[in-house]
């Protein structure tokens, strides 16, 4: 199969481009990337950024959507947006964001598993003295008793539950060493 005409040559370096103005330009052509997903399926590309939320029910200037009157004591007028009312032809993507928006969030946060050993080894061997907590050898950071105390708190508000088992599983040991 023969070679494309001209691809054998060396190429030349175009000094005469501006490369710089030929990114941009580039740039400005491609499209962003839209992270909401309802908005990038229902997008047409062939339209407006305006046209495009128009017929979703959405507005691109907050401002213009919900007016702030001038003046406080007189009210705005609202005959004239009436009159500019747009049809909305898209009406599922607003709903869709709605109910995602209605939706729990999830607790993302947790603690380390090491964490929660350290503090359970520190209750368990001291029980509520934190100054022996802070001269025991697994007290590999060197917390002060204040720091120690405040980690305890951290385990008691993220896992109240388990604390509470775990301190209940704690007073028959105690019983059982007296």
């Amino acid at each position: 199969m023969p070679k494309a005409k001209g691809k054998s040559r060396r190429h030349k370096y175009s000094y005469n481009l501006n490369r710089k103005r030929l990114y941009r330009s580039a740039r400005r052509r491609a499209a962003p990337r839209i992270a909401c997903s309802h908005i990038r399926h229902a997008w047409d590309p062939s339209k407006s950024v305006a046209q495009n939320l128009a017929e979703m029910g959405l507005s691109p200037d907050p401002n213009k959507a919900v007016p702030i009157p001038k003046k406080l004591g007189v009210e705005a007028e609202s005959s004239g947006q009436q009159s500019g009312k747009k049809i909305v032809r898209k009406p599922y993507v607003v709903n869709e964001m709605e109910y995602e928006a209605s939706l729990p969030e999830k607790k993302s946060n947790t603690l380390s598993r090491d964490l929660i050993d350290y503090v359970r080894y520190m209750i368990q061997n001291h029980g509520e003295n934190y100054k022996e907590m802070a001269r025991d050898e697994k007290n590999y950071y060197q917390d002060t008793p204040k720091q120690i105390k405040r980690k305890i708190n951290v385990y008691k508000n993220f896992y109240p539950e388990e604390y509470k088992e775990f301190m209940a599983s704690l007073k028959p040991e105690k019983m059982d060493v007296q």
